[in-house]
């Protein structure tokens, strides 16, 4: 096999195990040589803060999560909930009607333009000096909107983002598992790239941005909760994950709703980095531009180095009997995976089935993704997750 076929059949492979292992054990490294971070004590005074809750027919859920929110640990004269309905039609603003006298207040899109658009319109209203965003089928721990603030106590802080934990949809059959793994794995390379100095995307389920940050004309088709990190940065500012602030994430019903899922977020994702490239450069941005080099960009270019070295392969294939069996291990693998992304949602895949599933969807997704972003598509209207 000459060297051009080598160089793009590893390809691949040499990006993916870069990102997902090489870049968290160079994070292990630098962060052992840095200070263990705590949290500041808590204020004297707790700052006046805003919850966005920005919904699209979330009528299923949102009474349920209306009621979490005024009840979690945060002083009620401090606190503002926000809820912004992206043109809802099934009863969404009804419900939040609701509980206006228990101080929740609604803002209404009267066409529907998205989320990041539904964002923009909390900020012209919103009072708090901290504005927290979070998603109508999330559940915020008890204790963890206090530890989310309390990481503002430090002046260098400009965005703080919850620690996610995958939790199983009971109500439904099938569930996409490998969704749970790659969650508690995200969590513990953003608790490393905290040690070392800020994270390089926030959980869009959980997160808070101080006022002065927060942009009411952020362009509607990008990802906000990406991109706030970027722009905490661009300000001088550090973005934290907050190990404390912990909010449950009903894992998708289907891996074929989170492989719709994981199209849109990925081009978002793209379009979104493309817009803020400028923070690549490690000679302006230090550590930063490495860590969103290899935590985002290395991630995102495995899935269009694919085709090349499915090519690679084939190519090889044809001259080497050893090749021709890895080919035929991929072809396995492959049709492994379409069954197991046609696997029935009612009923829970083999675990075989079940990871290559996940891993047949996510490659493809991404490269959808990709053709999306280089085809100049642009999705502003949301869909929420049906988690």
């Amino acid at each position: 096999m000459n060297t051009a076929i080598q160089f793009f059949f590893w390809l691949p492979l040499a990006l993916g195990v870069y990102a997902y292992l090489g870049y968290p054990f160079l994070l292990a490294v630098v962060a052992r040589l840095r200070p263990a971070r705590v949290l500041p004590p808590e204020p004297v005074s707790w700052p006046l803060l805003t919850l966005t809750v920005p919904c699209y027919n979330e009528a299923a859920s949102l009474r349920q999560t209306l009621e979490y929110l005024l009840t979690l640990d945060y002083p009620a004269d401090r606190r503002q909930i926000l809820v912004i309905s992206d043109a809802s039609t099934d009863g969404t603003d009804d419900i939040v009607r609701e509980f206006a006298a228990r101080g929740v207040e609604l803002v209404r899109l009267e066409t529907r333009r998205g989320k990041s658009a539904a964002e923009n319109a909390a900020g012209p209203v919103a009072r708090g000096d901290i504005i927290v965003n979070t998603d109508a089928t999330i559940r915020i721990l008890p204790h963890a909107l206090k530890a989310l603030v309390r990481a503002f106590g430090d002046p260098t802080v400009g965005v703080a983002s919850g620690r996610d934990v995958s939790v199983a949809n009971t109500a439904e059959g099938q569930v996409a598992s490998g969704e749970s793994g790659y969650v508690g794995y995200e969590m513990s390379i953003r608790a490393l790239e905290t040690r070392v100095h800020s994270i390089v995307g926030a959980s869009g389920c959980f997160y808070g941005i101080r006022r002065s940050l927060y942009d009411s004309r952020f362009p509607e088709s990008l990802s906000r909760d990406f991109a706030s990190a970027l722009m905490a940065r661009e300000h001088g500012y550090r973005a934290v994950s907050v190990d404390d602030a912990v909010c449950l994430v009903p894992r998708t019903k289907s891996l074929q709703s989170e492989f719709r899922r994981k199209i849109r977020t990925m081009a978002r994702g793209l379009q979104t980095l493309w817009y803020k490239r400028h923070l690549l450069n490690p000679l302006r941005y230090g550590s930063f531009g490495w860590m969103l080099f290899s935590h985002k960009l290395c991630r995102w270019l495995v899935y269009p180095a694919l085709p090349l070295s499915a090519i690679a392969l084939v190519l090889a294939s044809i001259h080497s009997m050893v090749w021709t069996g890895i080919l035929a291990l991929a072809i396995v693998g492959t049709a492994l995976g379409v069954i197991g992304m046609r696997w029935s949602a009612t009923r829970q895949a083999p675990a075989l089935l079940s990871l290559a599933g996940f891993a047949l969807a996510s490659n493809v997704a991404g490269l959808l993704a990709w053709m999306q972003v280089l085809r100049n598509q642009r999705a502003a209207v949301w869909e929420p997750t049906r988690r």
